[in-house]
């Protein structure tokens, strides 16, 4: 889920404080009161700080600023921010506090250390990657596409203000990035040359405002604006482009090619540079939310990937292939069998199939519905040539659907071994739409946790939500196992191949081979999945370790509860308090264990 892909991030929305103060007359507990007082003002100022996840959330209050958040004066600044906040926390009553009030505790006293702790090695160094950061965000947002809204001359107003605030960013990275070079903790040469394309975009840098991504705004002028301020804005726009927008990053892609890419290092995990062994085994931690060493995850992964390739084997014998177990993931590229439909209207309509198909399962697997509505769509023609599967969030009132994107630039290519009934229930139902819009209509969590996000709880829940294809009746077609066995291979995969390139154990060129070697997937699709791992160490861990923390959890009290489990209570209890690190999700399991 991306964007939800970066990974990686926080979102954020308003709750009013007078939800909590409607419950009852009766007064809360102290610490009760505390907790929601101290979660409520670390909201506050988090959005403070980070006002784009505002933006991102339709908060309006910031939409005119832009934290240089690599800065020194910036981290000082947000670290005595968190350890206040931490302060506030401890001097709370733990044990005063109910299940659910501890639950809050648990998730802000661990978010409020991550955060800390992060800074000790040094992200400020490496602000951005070819495949995450602000200047790849920027150009979206100031398209007139994404989430900076277009509307009024407020509005207008707000972006040019945006820019300027950018411009200071961009000096700070580039900063930033030379500090790096003399400390030697530098971004991968093999990463790099990808960067300086991305700075040097013909969409970014035209100075023909039509070709330009940033004249959006310009091209989709609300038709209520008087002539005087198209005008103005027209001028203000292209003046902006071109002595703010192109210069910068023009300054940005030279210094990379001409003074960052020598000093780049030969090394493809992050484990070259100084204290690298630390900054990996803290960001695997982090990533999973667990206290798990590199070495132990690349085991489990290891033990993954073995038990999904003899599942494979089976199908393959199903099928009646003679080859190894390569050649027929090769096969399947073109078996057409694997690719049954002619136009994108009949993907679309083998999608809703089924939704139709799982519909009268669900009920004994949940109890507890979301009321924003689902839609599922073909991904736009201007971006699907490049887009992923994706689930973009729907908003709480429910004026905005949830969403299921599926890019079909050519349906008869659509193979179905990539991924199909099984990336249904991931990104769809009841994967990420069942979690998030649950999470996001509790009124009764805090708002830092109604729109929070952790990747090992979302993913990892969308990632098990997969295994559930059988008791939903789906995968009897040895086509659409496949589907379901590569989805579950390529995060078994991502154990492996992170790990082995961030302890220097596996080159790219080895990780590429390893992957393609259990993968049906192109060498493109292939080096591009490793870059990401390359830029982005431990981000793709928490999707198989999640799930299996849920597998896990829900044999321990299937086998504990015996008739006493029922599945839709403890689907119930995994999901009604949002994303949770998985230590906590383990304690508060425990605790619903006893009451059943």
């Amino acid at each position: 889920m991306k964007t939800l892909r970066n990974a990686v991030i926080a979102i954020f929305a308003g709750l009013s404080l007078m939800i909590s103060c409607k419950k009852s007359d009766i007064a809360l507990p102290k610490s009760e009161a505390n907790i929601d007082s101290i979660s409520s003002k670390y909201y506050e100022g988090y959005l403070k700080m980070y006002p784009l996840e505002a933006t991102m959330q339709g908060d309006s209050r910031y939409n005119d600023l832009l934290s240089n958040n690599i800065s020194n004066e910036f981290i000082s600044k947000e670290i005595e921010f968190y350890t206040e906040t931490q302060k506030k926390l401890k001097s709370i009553e733990y044990d005063d506090l109910s299940d659910e009030q501890k639950t809050v505790y648990d998730v802000l006293d661990y978010t409020l250390k991550d955060k800390i702790e992060r800074y000790a090695y040094h992200p400020e160094l490496l602000p951005f990657s070819q495949f995450e950061g602000l200047p790849l965000d920027f150009p979206l947002l100031g398209s007139a596409e994404g989430n900076q809204p277009f509307k009024t001359t407020k509005d207008y107003d707000n972006w040019l203000k945006r820019i300027d605030a950018f411009v200071v960013w961009m000096n700070t990275a580039e900063k930033n990035f030379r500090e790096g070079m003399k400390q030697n903790v530098v971004l991968p040469k093999k990463l790099v040359v990808k960067m300086i394309p991305q700075m040097h975009s013909e969409e970014i840098i035209s100075e023909n405002f039509e070709k330009n991504i940033f004249y959006g705004p310009i091209k989709k002028m609300p038709k209520n604006f008087s002539e005087k301020d198209k005008e103005k804005y027209t001028k203000l726009y292209q003046e902006a482009i071109k002595t703010k927008i192109i210069p910068i990053y023009q300054k940005m892609g030279d210094f990379l090619e001409k003074e960052y890419l020598p000093k780049a290092r030969n090394t493809d995990g992050i484990n070259a540079i100084p204290n690298g062994k630390n900054t990996y085994e803290f960001l695997a931690q982090s990533w999973t939310t667990t206290n798990l060493k590199p070495e132990e995850i690349n085991k489990i992964g290891l033990e993954q990937v073995a038990m999904l390739r003899a599942e494979m084997e089976k199908v393959k014998t199903q099928l009646g292939f003679k080859g190894s177990l390569e050649q027929f993931l090769t096969s399947l590229k073109t078996d057409k069998k694997a690719m049954p439909y002619k136009t994108p209207e009949e993907v679309i309509v083998a999608f809703n199939g089924i939704l139709k198909k799982i519909e009268p399962k669900l009920p004994s697997m949940f109890s507890k519905f979301p009321k924003t509505p689902f839609e599922i769509r073909r991904t736009e023609k201007f971006r699907e040539a490049s887009a992923s599967a994706e689930y973009k969030q729907g908003t709480p009132d429910g004026k905005r659907p949830g969403i299921f994107y599926t890019p079909i630039p050519d349906a008869t290519k659509y193979n179905v071994t990539n991924g199909f009934e099984s990336l249904f229930l991931h990104e769809a139902i009841p994967g990420h739409h069942y979690q998030v819009s649950l999470q996001q209509e509790n009124t009764e969590i805090p708002k830092f946790m109604r729109f929070g996000w952790f990747g090992a709880y979302g993913e990892g829940w969308a990632h098990y939500t997969e295994t559930l294809g059988p008791e939903f009746g789906l995968y009897t077609d040895p086509y659409q196992k496949m589907g379901y066995l590569s989805d579950q291979m390529l995060r078994a995969v991502r154990l492996v191949v992170d790990t082995g390139i961030h302890t220097g154990k596996m080159t790219r060129e080895e990780a590429i081979k390893y992957y393609l070697s259990n993968i049906s997937d192109s060498e493109e699709g292939a080096t591009a999945a490793i870059e990401r791992y390359m830029a982005i160490p431990g981000q793709a861990l928490g999707y198989k370790i999640g799930s299996l923390k849920i597998l896990e959890l829900r044999a321990k009290y299937q086998k504990q509860l015996g008739n006493k489990f029922n599945l839709a209570k403890f689907h119930d209890e995994i999901l009604n308090q949002g994303c949770l690190p998985l230590s906590v999700l383990e304690r508060k399991m425990e605790l619903w264990a006893k009451k059943q």
